[in-house]
């Protein structure tokens, strides 16, 4: 392993957990679709046991690394990163939960990249996931935030969920939790280790055609680094048409800027600063009229250090 430079200058090289666990100081720039973002101490997690270790000091999960905004200081906690058994999937539908048109999968890791899942599924002919098409996520994040767009979202298509709490795995269906627009209802510490999806059976041509239709939607959105849309609609209207209504599509502090292409977006035009990034969310919520919930989410959060 090749060591990295950690604070001071200092050579770094990855090492063992008690449990296995690969542990290594890394820039967290390269875990998220923005690339921007300081050190921390990251596990790359394989089993429960590895996960539980990590667990026992302050941590953050980090998944595809879309909707986040990292300071350039990083963070102090450890960040954990499921992987090996974790990040694998099985699709063998379960004969006793599944009929001629319904299928219930095997278990699903949370850090399964969800790009390549829809894809699988589509060649399946497994139909219920199609609106998350292009969403750059791990499938644990994406559950977490109950990631998705105007054509359907993830708890379309979950069964059960296996989450890791401070207190132990237990195991859940969607029905358990108070679930909704961009919210799954779990609590930041808690993680989703696992899935079993519920899905329709269809043509694999049929599944193709929703997932180009949902596709459709985003051929307007930049081609650039970003962590996605920055604000959640407020109340049904547009974030991206009242920031554009109020002047700022365009504007620009440093190397970030409010995508020319869809207002909602942030981009960096190559190495932006998260200061970069928060000084336009700053903007945008000093000149738009309406109240807008921030869709990213920022670590650490404001206020804390």
């Amino acid at each position: 392993m090749d060591p990295l430079a950690g604070p001071g200058g200092a050579a770094v090289t990855a090492l063992l957990s008690r449990t296995g666990a690969r542990v290594e100081r890394l820039p967290l720039s390269r875990f998220t679709t923005l690339g921007v973002g300081g050190e921390a101490e990251v596990w790359f997690v394989e089993s429960h046991e590895q996960l539980a270790e990590a667990m026992e000091q302050p941590y953050r999960i980090l998944g595809g690394g879309s909707n986040l905004v990292i300071a350039d200081e990083g963070v102090p906690e450890r960040v954990i990163r499921l992987s090996g058994p974790l990040a694998e999937r099985d699709l063998t539908p379960d004969p006793a939960l599944s009929d001629d048109t319904w299928v219930v999968t095997g278990w699903v890791g949370g850090g399964v990249p969800l790009p390549g899942l829809i894809r699988q599924l589509q060649k399946l002919g497994l139909s219920g996931l199609e609106g998350t098409v292009g969403i750059p996520a791990q499938v644990g994040g994406a559950v977490w935030m109950n990631a998705g767009t105007r054509y359907g979202e993830m708890f379309d298509g979950l069964h059960t969920l296996e989450i890791v709490t401070p207190e132990g795995t237990r195991q859940v269906t969607p029905d358990d939790l108070n679930w909704g627009y961009r919210d799954s209802g779990i609590p930041r510490n808690h993680i989703v280790t696992r899935v079993r999806l519920r899905l329709r059976r269809a043509a694999p041509e049929e599944v193709l055609a929703k997932m180009d239709f949902a596709d459709q939607a985003r051929k307007g959105q930049p081609k650039m680094k970003t962590p996605g849309c920055a604000f959640k609609n407020p109340g049904g209207v547009s974030a991206g048409k009242l920031i554009d209504e109020a002047g700022l599509k365009g504007s620009r502090v440093g190397n970030a800027l409010i995508a020319p292409e869809h207002a909602n977006f942030i981009v960096n035009l190559g190495g932006a600063s998260a200061a970069d990034v928060h000084a336009l969310l700053a903007l945008i919520r000093d000149r738009v009229p309406v109240p807008m919930e921030l869709e990213y989410e920022l670590w650490p959060a404001p206020g804390n250090a």
